[in-house]
């Protein structure tokens, strides 16, 4: 479950497009409860997550699939015996396909990828109520975290962003335990602040299974994920069509780049 603290007060004072972060996340069918015609039913056999259907032309049906986070489409015959993978082209040369693999492929799997970072171990870091909420893969002994952690604070520290640090523990031998260490303390955001903003770092120490359990399932999501550092941060944003997609960056950002994580300059 995350944990849920509030930073004390200072001083009283994831070419991605649309994409989910990696689209390894697991997901439930959508087909779970109907049966697919038998040629795409035995393309799911092989491993193969069917995730909507769509209307194709010429007499067609589509069907939004992925595997091990490569995306693809399916085509059922219109007499329901075959079944094609591959990109469809009209006369024009447009690639029918790619605006079907947008709804129905990367829509579901952002969805899942969201509720996963949902439900991952994480410190908060930031107002509860902040309208903006941005997940971030941290290593404690990751210098480029303290980084963002770094140019973060004028929007944490406004109330108007939300960081959630998933603990992770990926750089050096003793990182898993440091972050073991941090999401076991008494007052994990407390601990965080003042690793990150004290400079009182954090050190490995033994804790409870549940705990160490919470920052290998971290890990565990950072590898499904298909990630590589630290910092990772995911955030939503609305597109052209008003629709909540998940965008990601990787690393430390630039400031426009920052300033679109953090919704906007702040004024």
């Amino acid at each position: 479950m995350p944990i849920r603290i509030s930073r004390p007060a200072p001083g009283r004072r994831f070419y991605l497009v649309g994409l989910a972060l990696a689209g390894v996340v697991t997901s439930h069918s959508l087909w779970a409860e109907e049966a697919l015609p038998p040629p795409v039913q035995a393309i799911a056999n092989q491993g193969v997550e069917i995730h909507g259907s769509f209307a194709a032309p010429s007499g067609m049906r589509g069907f939004g699939a992925s595997i091990q986070g490569r995306e693809m489409a399916i085509y059922l015959t219109p007499d329901g015996e075959h079944a094609i993978v591959g990109t469809l082209m009209d006369s024009e040369g447009t690639d029918l396909t790619e605006p079907q693999l947008d709804q129905h492929v990367r829509a579901p799997l952002e969805t899942q990828t969201w509720q996963a970072l949902e439900e991952s171990h994480w410190i908060q870091d930031g107002e509860p109520d902040a309208p903006r909420v941005i997940y971030t893969f941290t290593d404690a002994n990751c210098p480029y975290c303290q980084q963002f952690w770094d140019q973060s604070r004028p929007w944490v520290e406004a109330g108007e962003v939300q960081l959630r640090h998933i603990m992770v523990g990926i750089l050096q031998a003793d990182s898993p335990g440091k972050a073991a260490a941090l999401l076991g303390a008494d007052d994990p955001s407390s601990a965080l602040y003042a690793h990150s903003e004290d400079g009182e770092k954090i050190q490995a120490s033994a804790q409870p299974r549940e705990i160490e359990e919470q920052a290998y399932t971290n890990n565990q999501l950072f590898e499904e994920l298909g990630l590589y550092a630290t910092p990772t941060s995911a955030f939503q944003r609305e597109d052209e069509s008003g629709t909540i997609r998940i965008d990601r960056v990787q690393g430390v950002p630039d400031q426009e780049r920052l300033e679109e994580m953090m919704g906007g300059a702040l004024k």
